[in-house]
């Protein structure tokens, strides 16, 4: 699926098959991380409302599921899971209290050892995903060309790309939102990762069996 195209309902059936997509991965510890990561702990922050925060324990289990979805970099969890709760609870206030300014939310989360750019857009969007998509390898590849270049000034770049196609996917039947979009583009690429896997495994297994034939 292109990024460029505007058919809404290719949109939502690449994004419905997210869960799929997940499944198909093999990694069981990978659904419990995204559940909690897309049920759990946005129910948590918005229990705290009107000052939301995210605590240590959250931040570790929200970079459990980065990880797993993503490339795993165990150090990034090492430096996460080490800081202390105060400064935790302190940067997060700060940053969802910054929002909808996506730029000024990220740099109130980079503070914290062990956190990007990127690893501060799941927080954000785990709060807010009607403004803030995670920046994922998948959907930085399909909006802007590449997955290198994990600064601010791509991020807010990329919201401003993935919000855009938010806004001209939804209509009054059926809104979609910038972690939609982002959720879709991954799935899309992740699946098409999935079935390339599954063909050429399909084509080595004959040679296999003739091979041993031929023993």
């Amino acid at each position: 699926m292109d990024f460029k195209s505007a058919d809404a309902a290719l949109w939502r059936e690449t994004l419905l098959s997210y869960d799929s997509v997940i499944k198909s991965l093999g990694k069981p510890h990978l659904i419990s991380h995204d559940d909690f990561y897309r049920k759990d702990l946005p129910a948590l922050l918005h229990q705290r409302d009107p000052n939301p925060y995210i605590t240590t324990a959250e931040l570790s289990s929200l970079m459990e599921w980065k990880l797993a979805r993503g490339k795993w970099r165990p150090r990034l969890l090492s430096f996460v899971s080490s800081l202390a709760d105060a400064v935790v609870t302190d940067a997060s206030t700060k940053a969802f209290a910054a929002l909808p300014d996506a730029s000024k939310a990220i740099s109130a989360l980079t503070v914290l050892k062990g956190v990007g750019p990127a690893t501060a857009s799941a927080v954000l969007a785990a709060y807010a995903p009607d403004v803030a998509p995670f920046m994922s390898d998948e959907a930085m590849v399909a909006v802007l060309g590449n997955s290198k270049d994990y600064s601010l000034k791509t991020y807010v770049s990329f919201v401003e790309k993935v919000q855009a196609k938010a806004k001209e996917l939804s209509c009054s039947d059926d809104v979609f939102t910038p972690s939609d979009v982002e959720r879709a583009l991954w799935s899309c690429s992740a699946g098409a990762k999935v079935r390339s896997s599954s063909k050429k495994a399909d084509e080595v297994e004959p040679e296999r069996k003739s091979k041993r034939k031929r023993k």
